[in-house]
């Protein structure tokens, strides 16, 4: 390799004092070894580093090209010279949290914000996943945490699980959906004549989950939480969502809650994380994380 680290803080440090002679002294050498080191670089490179006029180190269109280049280099070497030192103090270099599509994110958020603070250096990635794909993303190493998983993680175990919050299911309808008129309480027959909107089951590896859905039902299935409310909203199909999230909607009059004959159930959700795994910034999430941060409404 023609260029080196130590060629490049070279060049920097002449750039950066003017002279050889004040480089020599920042980088406690001898002047004889920098004018060595930038001319043997020179060389290799087959180009003029500087131009040798004048009283003052000038560096070329070619030098001011490698000295430019060569400090993101520089940088890139000290912030993995931090990382390996932090990553040997116990902080993962990068930390995954999978979070349910059905949450708002600005707990998370916030949460995250306040780990940056701790100057760990550790690299978040934040995915969305929706119901049986958050168990998928932390069974499948694609995610480190995971918050809003449903009760009802995959068998084999190889995870930790944590209360998070209960989630007050709701059937809601559009004003103008006809089951807006229905008396209540809706009977299965009645519902099962209505299309049902569901979100897509994430899920890579694990079989994909659904609920919500009568024997029969007609269903468009959505992408996210967010489209689903939407549809309903516009009166293209009926089912269940969150009543944390759709609060303001009902009080609006976008949406109604329709009493069924038999009540939906409450349902839990958790966090978890994978057992064996004690990195830091994992240890931090899970001193910090605040379930009711997450149950906020979102439209």
């Amino acid at each position: 390799m023609k260029i080196t680290i130590d060629g490049l803080l070279v060049l920097d440090a002449i750039n950066t004092h003017g002279s050889f002679a004040s480089a020599a002294k920042s980088l406690h050498r001898v002047p004889s070894a920098i004018s060595y080191s930038m001319k043997k670089l020179e060389q290799e490179l087959g180009a003029e580093l500087f131009n040798r006029t004048g009283h003052r180190a000038v560096l070329t269109e070619a030098g001011l090209l490698l000295l430019q280049e060569g400090r993101q280099l520089i940088n890139a070497i000290e912030d993995l010279e931090c990382q390996i030192k932090k990553v040997s103090d116990g902080w993962e270099s990068q930390l995954i949290i999978a979070v349910g599509d059905m949450f708002p994110v600005d707990g998370l958020l916030a949460l995250i914000n306040s780990f940056y603070g701790e100057g760990s250096g550790t690299r978040i990635k934040v995915l969305t996943e929706v119901y049986g794909g958050l168990w998928d993303a932390l069974v499948s190493k694609r995610a480190d945490l995971v918050i809003g998983a449903p009760s009802d993680g995959p068998a084999g175990g190889g995870y930790h699980t944590r209360p998070m919050s209960e989630v007050d299911w709701v059937f809601a309808v559009s004003p103008m959906h006809p089951l807006a008129a229905e008396t209540v309480p809706l009977t299965e027959e009645k519902i099962t004549k209505y299309r049902a909107i569901v979100v897509a089951d994430t899920s890579r590896k694990l079989l994909p989950r659904s609920g919500g859905i009568f024997t029969g039902q007609d269903i468009l299935t959505v992408s996210s939480f967010e489209m689903k409310i939407k549809a309903h909203i516009q009166g293209m199909g009926v089912g269940f969502l969150p009543r944390q999230i759709i609060e303001r909607s009902l009080q609006r009059g976008l949406l109604i809650e329709k009493e069924l004959e038999i009540p939906p159930q409450s349902s839990s959700t958790y966090i978890a994380w994978r057992t064996g795994a004690t990195g830091r910034s994992l240890q931090w999430f899970l001193d910090n994380i605040n379930g009711a941060a997450f149950n906020g409404e979102r439209f």
